[in-house]
């Protein structure tokens, strides 16, 4: 193994051009971690945030972006004995998976599921870590109940129609284009084209949503509330749209609404250790069947990560964008 890797720096928090090609040490894995040889890293909204400057990596994470990757283990650290050297993983890291070499905690490495390869394994576990916990953990997603959820071409929405819609749930998904919105009915929801039909009064036709997942957040916020039935339960992941709304809580009282929401990357290695768990049993057999899939949009070079954040800034990609690490 050589002493060094290529990865992507952030030489500065800015635009899509502070991402730079450098070389580092390999890291080595501690107690309970594995070191993995990155075969394809995936491409996040949090990535574009940390670049920019707005959304630092937690204190014991790497600096480097990267929040998933596919590869090969390559190396254990003491007391794992659910991973050898040889394994083919695809893994939940707290950071650095832009990256020939990364770590992270054996517990967030899940198996590569049947039939699918390394650019698709490199897209499933930010988006099913999160889709898992926030529609059914936290959500409390039941078949039979309506599900709205919003970005319905992003990789969290195609994700989260495609579960939904496995489990037993009636999917509605917002698009900012007809033929985005011909994907999500492609995928198992109703689609909305929210440029030229209010989405709330859709889902108050159809009886009010049980639940709405929203990566938007702002002005969507008591959007979001009137699309609920009441007892509905609302779940934020992110706020694209501003972190700051105005809310009439005497509606949320009087129809016994829920507000809720969580990020991902802070939550201790023993949450993430339980959400894999959660996946390994509950969804990596729909993964292994083919009743759900990764769709993917576009891979780039490491040495083009640049190229990644542009198109994902861009907001003209369907599904999950990648990087080729090797």
């Amino acid at each position: 193994m050589p002493e060094t890797m290529r990865v992507i720096e952030i030489s500065k928090p800015g635009g899509p051009e502070v991402l730079t090609l450098a070389e580092r040490p390999i890291p080595e894995p501690g107690p309970g971690e594995i070191l993995i040889a990155v075969d394809h890293a995936g491409v996040n909204r949090p990535d574009v945030a940390q670049r920019a400057g707005t959304y630092d990596p937690p204190k014991d994470a790497s600096d480097l972006p990267g929040l998933e990757c596919s590869g090969t283990v390559k190396a254990t650290g003491p007391d794992v004995s659910r991973w050898h050297a040889g394994d083919r993983v695809c893994a939940l890291l707290p950071g650095g998976g832009y990256a020939e070499y990364a770590i992270c905690p054996a517990d967030h490495a899940l198996r590569v599921p049947d039939g699918l390869d390394m650019v698709q394994a490199a897209a499933l576990p930010e988006t099913y870590f999160t889709v898992w916990t926030n529609v059914f953990d936290r959500g409390g997603l039941k078949a039979g109940e309506r599900f709205l959820v919003h970005g319905g071409t992003s990789g969290i929405g195609t994700t989260a129609i495609q579960l939904a819609d496995a489990l037993g749930a009636r999917v509605f998904a917002t698009a900012g284009s007809d033929e985005k919105v011909a994907i999500c009915e492609k995928l198992g929801a109703t689609g909305i084209n929210y440029r030229t039909v209010a989405w709330e009064d859709v889902l108050r036709d159809a009886g009010g949503a049980n639940l709405v997942l929203d990566m938007v957040g702002g002005d969507y916020i008591p959007r979001d509330l009137k699309a609920l039935a009441d007892d509905g339960r609302l779940v934020l992941i992110a706020a694209q749209g501003g972190p700051k709304a105005e809310v009439n809580f005497a509606q949320v009282m009087v129809r016994r609404l829920t507000i809720t929401g969580s990020t991902l990357r802070p939550r201790s290695v023993l949450d993430k250790a339980r959400m894999a768990e959660s996946l390994r049993s509950k969804v990596w057999p729909l993964l292994d069947a083919g009743r759900v899939a990764p769709v993917m949009d576009r891979v780039f070079d490491l040495a083009d990560a640049a190229k990644a954040h542009e198109r994902m800034e861009a907001g003209d990609h369907i599904g999950k964008i990648v990087l080729k690490v090797r």
